[in-house]
């Protein structure tokens, strides 16, 4: 079993980022990995924005990020980029804090123009950090996850599909070869 941290970039608590990122943290569970859910949002502003290393919350950040085998992390795409909050904490995290780390990258977004949006800005800060091994991400577009009314979430087919080799990429090369859920 490994520890994964799952870090969502999104401003939002209600973003399709955040929840898509939750309802994965699930599913790597499922699998026996043990998944510790970071939500940069809840990091103070103060602490963010004003650098300040010696923050609670910014040690404590540095510290699951040490803890883990693995590194999930998810971000809304904002003008071709990973968002704001995410490079404030990346910023903030030693150089090589993803050094012998397996990650991977996914995203969301409005529109496909903003597909590469991991490979030309999220992977080179992550390979910069040393991870160890960047699986292959991948972005999901808005419209492809629906949250229902009572709070429910709904991948598109597709989608799923997609994020569920994504997944079996990730914890295989965390070591483990993952237990395929039974079809619902």
């Amino acid at each position: 079993m490994a520890t994964v941290l799952s870090v969502s970039g999104s401003p939002s608590a209600s973003s399709r980022t955040n929840r898509l990122l939750r309802h994965l943290d699930h599913r790597l569970t499922a699998q026996g990995h043990e998944v510790i859910p970071l939500d940069v949002r809840t990091i103070p502003a103060d602490a963010l924005l004003g650098a300040d290393f010696r923050h609670p919350a910014i040690v404590e950040a540095t510290a699951l990020v040490a803890r883990a085998d693995g590194v999930v992390i998810g971000t809304p795409v904002y003008k071709a980029a990973y968002s704001g909050v995410l490079k404030a904490l990346l910023d903030l995290l030693p150089q090589y804090a993803l050094t012998g780390k397996t990650v991977l990258p996914l995203a969301t977004g409005g529109t496909t123009a903003h597909v590469l949006a991991i490979d030309y800005a999220l992977r080179p800060v992550l390979s910069s950090m040393g991870a160890r091994h960047i699986v292959q991400g991948w972005f999901t577009l808005d419209k492809d996850i629906v949250v229902g009314e009572d709070g429910g979430l709904t991948v598109a087919p597709a989608a799923t599909e997609a994020l569920t080799q994504v997944l079996e990429q990730f914890s295989e090369a965390l070591g483990r070869r993952p237990v395929l859920a039974a079809a619902s």
